[in-house]
């Protein structure tokens, strides 16, 4: 069983992101405050469960949580800002939009960027150890996999739907046959045999 939250004092929100590594679509992030009575056994990072345990997971997140927000950075502000300021900035705007504002965050990873003069602290593996930082997870997750679907209508030769906009080899043929989209991180190296040109 995880661990609720980092301290136990102040009103303390969880953080995490989801789509880091992919080579299209956005960076989503989310932001949780749950209550100090709040147990589930089976919440846990978003990347050790299935798809139908992050579906009930984000329900009963949703409904028992005291706030929660979910934020999108789309791929043409990756592409001008890097994909680690992009990450902060997701999770600093789902913290933003909380309808409570927390006394304290705790952060998935080892990276962050203050918001505003909030206490923090980075926890690596924290969607692994704190069930705040584990919800989190599960709704960036699912909201971006929700969003990833959709955007695969229009464009079913990547197999979004699926691979989510992760490199797998079918993606990676598609994008070799059929070029890259609207929706495709163009400072990202879509193709393993990118190389810069010779000057």
């Amino acid at each position: 069983m995880l661990k609720l939250q980092v301290q136990h004092i102040l009103l303390e929100a969880g953080t995490d992101e989801a789509g880091r590594g992919c080579l299209a679509g956005p960076v989503v992030a989310a932001a949780v405050i749950l209550p100090l009575n709040f147990k589930n056994a089976l919440l846990n990072d978003s990347k050790k469960l299935t798809e139908k345990q992050r579906e009930l997971l984000r329900s009963i997140i949703e409904k028992e949580a005291i706030s929660f927000a979910v934020a999108f950075v789309y791929q043409e502000e990756i592409d001008q800002i890097n994909i680690l300021r992009a990450s902060i900035t997701a999770m600093h705007r789902a913290i933003e939009k909380l309808k409570k504002q927390p006394e304290f965050i705790a952060v998935d990873g080892n990276k962050f960027v203050p918001y505003k003069d909030i206490p923090h602290q980075t926890v690596i593996k924290g969607d692994g150890k704190y069930l705040n930082i584990a919800a989190a997870s599960i709704l960036a997750k699912t909201y971006r996999d929700d969003y990833m679907r959709k955007i695969a209508n229009d464009f079913p030769y990547y197999d979004w739907e699926n691979n989510k906009g992760y490199p797998t080899k079918k993606h990676r043929i598609a994008i070799r046959k059929h070029g890259s989209c609207l929706h495709h991180r163009m400072t990202f190296k879509l193709l393993p045999e990118q190389l810069k040109l010779e000057l």
